[in-house]
């Protein structure tokens, strides 16, 4: 699996009009787009994505922030795709992302940060049939 991974560009960074600029940096990192989608995340859709975290204390306000608004999936491959996209996008706090990273420019907080990375390649293979459906990975070729 080690050259694909999952990117959402979050609402927050949806809202601010970065969608082109994150997927220029993205391919001039030479990272290749397989597949994209915009769509709005229901409650059940939150629940089972995020459900590793219900039950912590920010976990309602997680749900709310990720179903008020359009988010963008993007299935991206490259070597060592989830290490090198978690190092592009920064720390998960904004403030102390390194500086130039997406998470830097564009976060707003830890929980408004931007943009989602799967951090393994178990979580790949669990968040992306989350959001694509059988038939989008066959139309553009996805092998999971």
């Amino acid at each position: 699996m080690k050259n694909i991974t999952l990117l959402i560009i979050k609402p927050n960074a949806v809202k601010k009009h970065v969608i082109g600029d994150i997927i220029q940096k993205l391919e001039n990192d030479k990272f290749e787009v397989l597949a994209i989608k915009s769509f709005v995340m229901t409650e059940a859709i939150a629940d089972k994505f995020y459900e590793m975290h219900k039950g912590k204390s920010f976990f309602p306000k997680l749900v709310d922030f990720m179903t008020n608004g359009l988010s963008i999936a993007i299935i991206l491959k490259k070597s060592n795709a989830v290490l090198d996209l978690r190092n592009f996008i920064g720390s998960t706090d904004p403030q102390s992302a390194s500086k130039g990273s997406i998470r830097a420019l564009y976060g707003d907080d830890i929980t408004r940060n931007a943009v989602h990375a799967s951090d393994s390649d178990e979580n790949v293979l669990r968040e992306i049939p989350i959001l694509f459906s059988d038939e989008e990975l066959g139309n553009n070729k996805i092998k999971l």
